[in-house]
């Protein structure tokens, strides 16, 4: 399916109105998941045009996905990854657990951005960052595009990795999202320690349901409803 390539049009915003220099753009990845950490990646790009074929993570195959990996973690100006791990994701929730994984990445940064250009509506990163928020930023703008298939490549290969000791929940297929694998291991053999234990997955699974951690969130933030899905899929 054709797609418009990501432009500057954001970045360039940013440089004439705020005066920004250094700018990057953040993406995450795992937020859904039932299991492993959640990722971001920052990557700062410049006005250089992008690599052919540049794009939301989701949109490419793994095989483009993973030859663009390559060539972007060359291409970019700089980039650095975040991680928030399970633990912290049930113990802080999810708003505060993608803060957490952003500032780790923005801080690895060696130049510390004049602004950031955040995917999707919500600000989970606040003050002191300047922040522009934009609906899809992982298709129009090229340094979260950028992002997004960096940080989607270094998660799978992590899940891959954990997946060499829990072989009966597939994950290096599914990346600990719900799949009927996923799910059949779970009822069988109950949640790892990589599972999220404050997700709503553990509802439906009686045997193991004492496990469930209690949502005391400083934040009060709720899980995403993407993060949330029960076994009805």
């Amino acid at each position: 399916m054709p797609y418009e390539p990501p432009t500057h049009t954001v970045e360039r915003s940013l440089r004439a109105t705020t005066g920004a220099k250094v700018i990057a753009g953040v993406d995450e990845v795992g937020r859904g998941a039932w299991a492993g950490p959640v990722t971001v990646c920052a990557a700062i790009t410049g006005l250089r045009r992008p690599p052919a074929g540049l794009t939301d993570s989701k949109l490419l195959t793994i095989k483009r996905r993973t030859a663009l990996d390559e060539i972007l973690r060359a291409w970019v100006t700089a980039y650095a990854l975040g991680h928030a791990s399970p633990e912290e994701i049930d113990g802080m929730g999810m708003t505060a657990a993608l803060r957490l994984a952003a500032v780790r990445a923005l801080d690895a940064l060696p130049v510390r951005p004049d602004a950031v250009i955040l995917d999707g509506k919500h600000d989970y990163l606040g003050a002191p960052w300047q922040v522009r928020t934009v609906i899809k930023g992982d298709r129009s703008c090229v340094a979260v595009a950028a992002a997004s298939v960096i940080a989607k490549v270094q998660r799978d290969k992590m899940m891959a990795e954990l997946a060499v000791d829990h072989a009966d929940f597939g994950f290096a297929d599914n990346a600990g999202y719900p799949s009927p694998v996923h799910k059949a291991a779970l009822e069988e053999r109950g949640p790892t320690p990589l599972h999220r234990l404050s997700w709503a997955y553990l509802d439906a699974l009686p045997q193991w349901r004492h496990l469930k951690k209690a949502r005391n969130w400083a934040d009060g933030s709720v899980p995403e409803i993407e993060g949330q899905l029960g076994f009805d899929f």
